[in-house]
């Protein structure tokens, strides 16, 4: 599952906003509703992580999924 965060103020991945079983689906929902410029995919052991950064380059929110295994 594509797990979609925004920063609330104080954390990165601070407000919860949806889940998704594409990460199609889950960019679109994420342009919608963050409205983020930048997205940069990176892979941290069983995590795969998707930076929404905007157009300074400031974080906005993150897009986690977690694989088992």
């Amino acid at each position: 599952m594509w797990k979609i965060y925004k920063w609330n103020g104080h954390y990165i991945q601070g407000e919860f906003v949806s889940k998704h079983s594409s990460e199609d689906a889950a960019l679109k929902k994420a342009a919608k509703e963050i409205g983020f410029t930048f997205a940069e995919k990176s892979k941290l052991g069983k995590e795969t992580l998707i930076w929404l950064d905007d157009e300074n380059y400031t974080p906005m929110g993150v897009i986690v999924k977690k694989t088992r295994g």
